[in-house]
Protein backbone atom coordinates (compact mmCIF):
# COMPACT_ATOMS: atom_id res chain seq x y z
CA UNK A 1 0.00 0.00 0.00
CA UNK A 2 2.72 2.61 0.81
CA UNK A 3 4.29 2.04 -2.63
CA UNK A 4 0.95 2.86 -4.20
CA UNK A 5 0.82 6.25 -2.42
CA UNK A 6 4.26 7.20 -3.79
CA UNK A 7 3.24 6.23 -7.33
CA UNK A 8 0.33 8.66 -7.21
CA UNK A 9 2.53 11.66 -6.31
CA UNK A 10 4.34 11.95 -9.72
CA UNK A 11 1.07 11.50 -11.55
CA UNK A 12 -0.54 14.25 -9.47
CA UNK A 13 2.38 16.58 -10.17
CA UNK A 14 2.06 15.97 -13.92
CA UNK A 15 -1.66 16.71 -13.82
CA UNK A 16 -1.09 19.95 -11.89
CA UNK A 17 1.66 21.08 -14.28
CA UNK A 18 -0.49 20.35 -17.33
CA UNK A 19 -3.42 22.19 -15.78
CA UNK A 20 -1.37 25.31 -15.05
CA UNK A 21 -0.09 25.44 -18.63
CA UNK A 22 -3.61 25.18 -19.97
CA UNK A 23 -4.65 28.15 -17.82
CA UNK A 24 -1.62 30.24 -18.79
CA UNK A 25 -2.45 33.73 -19.89
CA UNK A 26 -2.37 34.26 -23.67
CA UNK A 27 0.48 36.51 -24.87
CA UNK A 28 -1.94 39.14 -26.19
CA UNK A 29 -1.67 41.01 -22.89
CA UNK A 30 2.14 40.79 -22.84
CA UNK A 31 3.64 42.89 -25.66
CA UNK A 32 7.21 41.67 -25.05
CA UNK A 33 6.28 38.01 -25.44
CA UNK A 34 4.13 38.85 -28.42
CA UNK A 35 7.00 40.73 -30.07
CA UNK A 36 9.49 37.94 -29.44
CA UNK A 37 6.97 35.35 -30.65
CA UNK A 38 6.42 37.18 -33.92
CA UNK A 39 10.15 37.70 -34.49
CA UNK A 40 10.91 34.02 -33.78
CA UNK A 41 7.78 32.64 -35.47
CA UNK A 42 6.90 31.00 -32.13
CA UNK A 43 9.91 28.64 -32.09
CA UNK A 44 10.70 27.92 -28.40
CA UNK A 45 14.50 27.81 -28.77
CA UNK A 46 14.62 31.13 -30.62
CA UNK A 47 12.24 32.71 -28.11
CA UNK A 48 14.50 31.59 -25.23
CA UNK A 49 17.53 33.13 -26.97
CA UNK A 50 15.65 36.39 -27.56
CA UNK A 51 14.50 36.58 -23.92
CA UNK A 52 18.05 35.97 -22.68
CA UNK A 53 19.46 38.60 -25.04
CA UNK A 54 16.79 41.07 -23.92
CA UNK A 55 17.61 40.55 -20.23
CA UNK A 56 21.36 40.82 -20.79
CA UNK A 57 21.14 43.93 -22.98
CA UNK A 58 18.73 45.72 -20.64
CA UNK A 59 21.02 44.87 -17.72
CA UNK A 60 24.02 46.29 -19.64
CA UNK A 61 22.12 49.49 -20.51
CA UNK A 62 21.00 49.93 -16.90
CA UNK A 63 24.48 49.34 -15.52
CA UNK A 64 26.71 51.27 -17.96
CA UNK A 65 24.22 53.83 -19.35
CA UNK A 66 25.70 54.17 -22.86
CA UNK A 67 25.35 57.38 -24.86
CA UNK A 68 21.99 58.17 -26.42
CA UNK A 69 23.32 57.99 -29.98
CA UNK A 70 24.48 54.40 -29.39
CA UNK A 71 21.09 53.27 -28.08
CA UNK A 72 19.25 55.02 -30.93
CA UNK A 73 21.58 53.53 -33.55
CA UNK A 74 21.19 50.03 -32.11
CA UNK A 75 17.41 50.43 -31.97
CA UNK A 76 17.37 51.37 -35.66
CA UNK A 77 19.70 48.50 -36.57
CA UNK A 78 17.77 45.90 -34.56
CA UNK A 79 14.32 46.91 -35.79
CA UNK A 80 12.72 44.21 -37.90
CA UNK A 81 9.77 46.45 -38.64
CA UNK A 82 8.35 49.53 -37.02
CA UNK A 83 7.20 47.79 -33.82
CA UNK A 84 9.34 44.62 -33.71
CA UNK A 85 12.81 44.40 -32.24
CA UNK A 86 15.39 41.66 -32.70
CA UNK A 87 16.87 41.55 -29.19
CA UNK A 88 19.87 39.43 -30.20
CA UNK A 89 20.80 42.05 -32.80
CA UNK A 90 20.33 44.84 -30.24
CA UNK A 91 22.56 43.04 -27.72
CA UNK A 92 25.31 42.49 -30.29
CA UNK A 93 25.12 46.13 -31.34
CA UNK A 94 25.07 47.61 -27.83
CA UNK A 95 28.11 45.52 -26.79
CA UNK A 96 30.11 46.48 -29.90
CA UNK A 97 32.90 48.78 -28.71
CA UNK A 98 34.01 49.65 -32.25
CA UNK A 99 30.85 51.67 -32.98
CA UNK A 100 31.31 55.36 -33.58
CA UNK A 101 28.63 58.03 -33.95
CA UNK A 102 27.45 58.70 -37.48
CA UNK A 103 28.93 61.87 -38.96
CA UNK A 104 26.63 64.85 -39.01
CA UNK A 105 25.48 65.43 -42.59
CA UNK A 106 26.65 68.68 -44.14
CA UNK A 107 23.80 71.13 -44.50
CA UNK A 108 23.51 73.53 -47.38
CA UNK A 109 22.91 76.99 -46.00
CA UNK A 110 21.00 79.33 -48.25
CA UNK A 111 21.70 82.94 -47.45
CA UNK A 112 18.86 85.23 -48.41
CA UNK A 113 19.60 88.88 -48.96
CA UNK A 114 17.62 91.16 -46.74
CA UNK A 115 15.76 93.98 -48.38
CA UNK A 116 17.45 97.31 -48.04
CA UNK A 117 16.11 99.31 -45.14
CA UNK A 118 15.08 102.82 -45.94
CA UNK A 119 16.25 105.69 -43.79
CA UNK A 120 13.75 108.04 -42.21
CA UNK A 121 14.40 110.77 -44.79
CA UNK A 122 13.75 108.27 -47.64
CA UNK A 123 10.51 107.09 -46.08
CA UNK A 124 9.26 110.67 -45.65
CA UNK A 125 9.87 111.52 -49.29
CA UNK A 126 7.88 108.54 -50.53
CA UNK A 127 4.13 109.05 -50.58
CA UNK A 128 1.89 106.34 -49.18
CA UNK A 129 -0.98 105.03 -51.24
CA UNK A 130 -3.50 106.09 -48.65
CA UNK A 131 -1.98 109.54 -48.27
CA UNK A 132 -3.73 112.39 -50.03
CA UNK A 133 -1.80 114.48 -52.55
CA UNK A 134 0.09 117.49 -51.26
CA UNK A 135 -1.73 120.78 -51.76
CA UNK A 136 0.62 121.96 -54.54
CA UNK A 137 -0.11 119.07 -56.91
CA UNK A 138 -3.23 119.07 -58.99
CA UNK A 139 -5.37 115.99 -59.35
CA UNK A 140 -6.28 114.92 -62.88
CA UNK A 141 -9.74 115.91 -64.11
CA UNK A 142 -12.38 113.22 -64.56
CA UNK A 143 -12.55 113.89 -68.30
CA UNK A 144 -8.85 113.15 -68.76
CA UNK A 145 -9.31 109.85 -67.04
CA UNK A 146 -12.33 108.90 -69.13
CA UNK A 147 -10.51 109.58 -72.44
CA UNK A 148 -7.70 107.24 -71.59
CA UNK A 149 -4.12 107.28 -72.80
CA UNK A 150 -4.67 107.46 -76.51
CA UNK A 151 -7.50 109.92 -76.30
Amino acid sequence: MPAMKWAIVPVALLVLAAGSQARARPPLGDPVTLNIGFVCQWQPRCMAQQRGAMKRSLKLVRKYQPQTWRIEMCNRNAARSRYRVDWTGFENCIRNTALRPAPVPARIIIVKKRPKRLTQSETRSQRRLTQSAPPGESTPSPTAISLGERG
